[in-house]
């Protein structure tokens, strides 16, 4: 599609200008901005950007929560030819750093003073930070910094240029053409410095056409935009698609009020990473641990009716006269009012993706009668390389590749891709982009995986992360980390998990619980706890996630190629895993490698047979300041199971 997106949002002003196309909510209430008010307010806003000197191919920084200036801010940059850069809002000051200096950074707009803070902070470092615009003024007024000043000074000013100046925004929004660069995504950085991402309108606009044809998107669609903006799974859903499709994008009011909002909007168009999907999932379960028996024996029983027949209903097969009966009775009883509950009542396509999904979580969504599908992708590709038709999903592969992909394997088994919208490269990083784009045009993921018999790509691990066990009764069977990770955080009182097992005789896990399932768990159990370290080290939650483990272990005997991969040891964690400690990436991905540093005594304690072992960590708390978390943990043995030889 040769176009950019200050075009397409022209498009929808002039062929609907009064209908809506972001709903923000404010003070408890929802309000709505339509087409014709965007554009007039990028208008505005770019005129005042090009006022205060931003420069075609210069970088501008947003950070923040969904919010429709923000999104407009975007589209304003564009406007100019300039690229928005959005950054992470929970990041601290110090992860901004080496972006704004990496793009050399001249302006920013932020949503708050929490953020204002953040740049001030780091302008010392990065004294080419020029100019800082705020969204919201609470706190503010007493700020006296150079180059700081609000939105709605900078808007005003661009709309008395606008009035002297009528043709300038149309005129530079025709000087952009679709290879132009559009974005650019700062990877989560795994290992090392993050690297800029730099998509070209025309990659991201073809992605987001492509997906939208493959669901059947239209203007019609609700999508609600509660992910963070710098993610470019929330930009793809929430701005790519916006613009391709038209449809309508609420706000939040905040990252708190998200599960109210999601039931008032109903969103028909959802995405969320499996994280969501499992928090969801949880509030769940605890609510009906708190039932009446009445109401957890229809549940248990319906919830048997759904795994047994509900796939296949989602898949269009005949379920038979019976099946169908208890499932309609079902669906009035229990799954209407969960997926109400949930706000999913209105779902038509709901995707996950970011990482794998726990196959009975996945099948839990779908027995209800939630349209849930994975995709497959990644910040390089702009998202979209394979999805899940709607009545071929399944667990365990993430769907076909869609319009204009290509996939390959490598002899080691990694997936190659070639697609339209395949990233320009890595910023100021040509070494870099020479290891992940071939001379021909094709991608390396770092995934291994395999396309079945039906076409659809299964994705094993990724391909560093594969190993074998070493020793022992297993040796040389596969170990695939995240898959037993997986497994276990389907069960509601695991939050987290962190799976070794490469090069030894054994898999061993670290376990995060989820502070709420478990202190629900506590409290009906009348067992007292001092916070999370507290509870986590008794001796009652040990038995609680034995069990949770010995049930995966039991479960992998199943499965021939990873029966070696049954867990043998595990221990709890005397902290939560946090991206603000390195431990986790601002996408919540699991650092293996540093946490493996981090926490060397206890993975030797795990793999040497010691019942226990005491670990000091320093933590860093959301002020800045850091402390200390102490305890000595306990380290449990888990039964494993014979694997279950195949039928000959």
């Amino acid at each position: 599609m040769q176009t950019t997106f200050p075009r397409l949002l022209l498009k929808h002003a002039a062929e609907r200008p009064s209908a809506p196309a972001m709903r923000e909510k404010e003070y408890g209430i929802w309000q709505t901005t339509s087409w014709s008010d965007m554009a007039k307010l990028v208008e505005h806003m770019a005129c005042g950007l090009h006022q205060a000197g931003l420069q075609r191919g210069e970088h501008l920084i947003v950070v923040g929560s969904n919010r429709p200036r923000l999104t407009a801010t975007m589209l304003a940059a564009q406007s100019l030819g300039a690229i928005p850069v959005a950054l992470y809002q929970d990041a601290v000051a110090a992860e901004c750093v080496f972006p704004i200096t990496n793009a050399e950074v001249r302006f920013c707009v932020v949503e708050d003073q929490e953020q204002v803070d953040k740049m001030l902070e780091v302008r010392e470092q990065c004294p080419q930070l020029a100019h800082i615009f705020y969204d919201d003024p609470r706190g503010l007024r007493k700020y006296v910094e150079g180059g700081l000043g609000s939105v709605d000074e900078m808007v005003a000013a661009g709309e008395v240029f606008a009035k002297q100046h009528p043709q300038f925004f149309k005129e530079e929004i025709e000087k952009s053409q679709s290879s132009d660069v559009a974005a650019m995504f700062f990877t989560s950085g795994t290992t090392g410095n993050p690297k800029g991402v730099v998509h070209t309108h025309g990659g991201l606009i073809d992605r987001a056409d492509a997906g939208a044809e493959f669901d059947k998107l239209t203007s019609a669609e609700d999508v609600l935009a509660y992910l963070p903006p710098a993610w470019i799974g929330q930009n793809i859903f929430s701005y790519a698609q916006w613009l391709v499709c038209g449809y309508v994008v609420n706000c939040p009011e905040s990252g708190a009020t998200v599960n109210i909002d999601l039931k008032e909007i109903g969103p028909t168009y959802y995405f969320a990473p499996p994280r969501v999907f499992e928090g969801l999932l949880t509030s769940v379960m605890i609510r009906m641990e708190d039932a009446g028996a009445f109401k957890r024996k229809m549940f248990s029983y319906f919830m048997d009716v759904a795994k047994r027949v509900g796939p296949d209903r989602m898949d269009g097969k005949s379920l038979g006269l019976w099946s169908s009966l208890q499932y309609a009775l079902g669906n009035f009883m229990v799954y209407g009012p969960l997926r109400n509950n949930l706000g999913m009542s209105r779902v038509r396509v709901a995707y996950t993706a970011g990482e794998a999904i726990g196959p009975d979580l996945f099948t839990f969504y779908r027995s209800i009668g939630i349209n849930l599908k994975q995709l497959y992708g990644s910040t390089e590709t702009a998202v979209f390389v394979c999805l899940q038709p709607d009545n071929e999903a399944r667990a365990d592969t993430v769907g076909v590749p869609c319009k204009g992909v290509e996939i390959k394997l490598a002899d080691n088994g990694e997936i190659l891709v070639k697609s339209p919208g395949l990233l320009k490269g890595y910023y100021k990083n040509p070494e870099a982009t020479a290891e992940v784009l071939t001379a021909d045009g094709w991608y390396h993921t770092s995934d291994a995986g395999f396309l079945d018999s039906h076409g659809h790509l299964k994705i094993i691990d990724r391909v560093k992360d594969v190993g074998r066990i070493k020793g022992g009764a297993n040796d040389g069977a596969m170990f695939a980390p995240k898959y037993v990770e997986n497994k276990l955080k389907f069960f509601p009182q695991i939050k987290e998990v962190v799976a070794y097992g490469d090069g030894r005789e054994k898999v061993c896990v670290m376990v995060n619980i989820d502070f709420d399932a478990v202190g629900n768990w506590a409290e009906r159990r009348n067992l007292p706890y001092a916070g999370y370290t507290d509870l986590a080290q008794k001796t009652e939650v040990y038995g609680l996630i034995k069990d949770c483990v010995e049930k995966v272990n039991a479960d992998l005997a199943e499965d021939a190629l990873l029966a070696g991969s049954q867990v043998s040891r595990f221990l709890v964690l005397h902290k939560e895993l946090d991206a603000d400690d390195g431990e986790l990436t601002r996408t919540n991905k699991v650092r293996r490698g540093f946490i493996a540093e981090k926490y060397a005594p206890l993975i030797d304690a795990l793999y040497g047979g010691k019942a226990e072992q005491f670990i000091e960590t320093v933590v860093k708390f959301e002020d800045g300041r850091t402390g200390r978390v102490s305890a000595t943990l306990k380290i449990s043995d888990a039964k494993t199971f014979t694997p279950v030889k195949a039928a000959a």
